[in-house]
């Protein structure tokens, strides 16, 4: 299996690594298709984005026609296509959008759906679509109309088919009850990388370093997160501090009252303190909104693709309910409380 190439950073190029038990799932799912779409959600930054794009070599190693769609990414990369499609995708571009070159993210969504459809129509049997990080572009008030129009596609296709993969990412935390109140999907979780395979990136990183296990301990695992380290001189202090101003800590601890304030401080030390049923739910939904901390279930790994998180390791922030997205989301909300004071 070929294995794509994905940008790191600005000059750093990688191979695609690690995610071992991942891309053996989606061997599974290339055997079998999906009956519902599959819903995966996992911290930003946590490697969807790559998984999905190895996921194309996958399925069409498999014989699928598959089509990649995520709007909100790097213009060339916003719809890929395999070969046997790339007609397909220019009469449809052409007859749905008029030729525009640049849509919004909602018309390249819908013309995803569309090249697909059309390509049942003129004979594929083995179809995938993979949307990356579809719900924000497309407004939250659209995730449950977009998860039932893709399960409207698979049982009820315009034309016969052998075998359908869908795949939606995101990262959009405060989505999964919405789409998890319906029978339209199957939920996943994804967490960020292995130690070892996270080793492999940081070492392609260009130029002195800090030592490894520091790396770790910032970033959890994060590749995004990575590669905002190696941008900002490997300063975690700086990297937390955009990390707080870009989702507005200061003024959301203001808005707090102090008895949220005191249980934001004891979910810094422990992030199961927000599972307690004492903690305030606004508090709670403010951070899972903010895509500050995820709520985790359980490990069973039949609900996550790959490898789930360890049951509890508080120096990544990772609790056995809940964890922080990485730890330098943590350090985020820290940097806040102490402005705050």
């Amino acid at each position: 299996m070929r294995r794509v190439r994905l940008r790191l950073v600005r000059g750093v190029e990688v191979e695609f690594v690690d995610r071992e038990v991942a891309l053996g799932q989606l061997r599974e799912v290339a055997e079998r298709g999906t009956r519902f779409p599959l819903v995966v959600y996992g911290p930003e930054g946590c490697g969807k984005t790559a998984l999905l794009r190895q996921a194309v070599e996958v399925l069409r190693e498999w014989g699928y026609s598959v089509v990649y769609v995520n709007p909100l990414g790097e213009v060339a990369e916003r719809l890929v296509a395999t070969d046997d499609l790339k007609d397909v995708v220019k009469r449809t571009w052409r007859e749905v959008l008029g030729g525009v070159v640049n849509p919004a993210a909602p018309a390249l969504v819908d013309l995803a759906l569309a090249v697909v459809s059309r390509a049942l129509k003129r004979g594929k049997k083995r179809i995938a679509i993979l949307a990356d990080d579809v719900f924000q572009a497309v407004g939250l008030d659209r995730v449950e109309q977009l998860v039932k129009s893709v399960l409207n596609f698979i049982e009820y296709p315009p034309a016969d088919y052998d075998s359908v993969v869908a795949v939606v990412a995101s990262s959009e935390g405060v989505t999964r009850s919405r789409v998890g109140r319906h029978d339209w999907a199957s939920l996943r979780l994804m967490w960020n990388m292995s130690r070892e395979g996270f080793e492999e990136l940081y070492r392609a990183m260009p130029g002195p370093k800090p030592p490894f296990n520091e790396v770790w301990r910032w970033t959890g695992g994060n590749p995004r997160y990575l590669g905002k380290l190696y941008e900002s001189g490997w300063d975690p202090a700086v990297v937390a501090r955009d990390v707080a101003k870009g989702r507005g800590l200061w003024d959301f601890v203001k808005r707090l009252g102090a008895r949220e304030v005191e249980w934001l401080r004891r979910a810094v030390e422990d992030p199961d303190a927000l599972y307690d049923g004492e903690a305030p739910a606004a508090l709670v939904e403010g951070l899972v909104e903010m895509n500050l901390v995820v709520r985790l279930w359980d490990r069973d790994p039949r609900g996550w693709v790959d490898a789930p998180p360890p049951e509890r390791d508080l120096e990544l922030g990772i609790g056995r309910h809940y964890a922080w997205q990485t730890p330098l989301h943590r350090e985020a909300v820290k940097v806040a409380l102490e402005s705050s004071a």
